[in-house]
């Protein structure tokens, strides 16, 4: 089927959408679905071209469906064959958001902050001074911070919004400089703690933790003991060791159930569950 027969379905199929019949409509919108994102572009120019305020608000509701089954499926696909892709699976999440930001966009700012640590990294030098060099490029030359003022905006679970404002929560913050350390070969990992995420450098040879919350502070497994004691709860080993790219992204989509609910949209809401589902199932 040509371009151009396909632009002329779709457009018969988007006539019938004013129908005053609702499974004419409901027949429609699962033909149109069923033709998969790249029928989006056409629905977007018979937006623009249609001044009906009910049909343009059907086709509105049938491209975000449309965007929202192309990232359940890219989602289902990263955890069956990807899950070893960090940076892909937190650029997907960005996608439910941002369904036009592209992966190799993200992947350029992350590397140009690898290219910068590359340059002063020493192989030599100890995990601290290591570390300290990590440090020095990412809060020094990029100016990353904590959003404590905007700490439950659904925006700092978002790694493009992350990459272009230098704030984040802890797991986004985490994430890119471990992605930074871990191109540099160095063994860090992220760490689920309770109500705050952190990283690890773990070698046969050491073991320390980093608080990127906190500017890159060191600390110890003693510092983490004392913590759970301060919150009373029961001593976990996922407490102290590292956390797969499943477990973060468990944890960035809870973070965005937790920010949606404040914000009172519970459709989004349910829709990030959906998300959190596939990757729990």
């Amino acid at each position: 089927m040509t371009k151009e027969l396909n632009a002329n379905e779709i457009k018969a199929l988007i006539s019938l959408l004013d129908d005053e019949d609702r499974e004419v409509i409901m027949h429609v919108e699962s033909q149109i679905v069923s033709m998969g994102t790249l029928v989006i572009p056409f629905l977007e120019h018979e937006w623009e071209s249609n001044f009906n305020a009910t049909v343009q608000k059907r086709i509105e509701d049938l491209i975000r469906a449309l965007q929202l089954n192309h990232l359940y499926q890219k989602l289902k696909e990263w955890k069956e064959n990807e899950q070893e892709n960090l940076l892909k699976g937190v650029f997907l999440i960005a996608t439910y958001q941002y369904p036009d930001l592209e992966y190799k966009k993200i992947k350029k700012q992350v590397d140009q902050i690898y290219y910068d640590a590359w340059l002063s990294h020493r192989t030599y030098a100890s995990p601290f001074e290591q570390i300290r060099n990590i440090n020095n490029v990412f809060f020094e030359k990029y100016n990353f911070v904590a959003n404590t003022q905007n700490f439950h905006s659904p925006g700092n679970s978002m790694v493009n919004i992350v990459l272009e404002s230098k704030k984040g929560n802890p797991i986004s913050l985490c994430i890119i400089y471990m992605l930074i350390a871990q191109k540099l070969k160095m063994p860090v990992y992220g760490v689920n703690l309770p109500n705050l995420f952190v990283l690890t450098y773990k070698s046969p040879e050491t073991q320390f933790y980093i608080n990127i919350f906190y500017k890159g502070a060191v600390f110890s497994k003693a510092d983490i003991d004392s913590y759970i004691q301060q919150l009373n709860i029961k001593s976990e080993t996922l407490y102290y060791e590292p956390c797969s790219n499943i477990d973060i992204l468990q944890r960035i989509l809870r973070n965005l159930i937790m920010s949606f609910e404040k914000l009172g949209e519970k459709e989004k809401v349910n829709e990030i569950q959906k998300l959190l589902d596939i990757l729990i199932d």
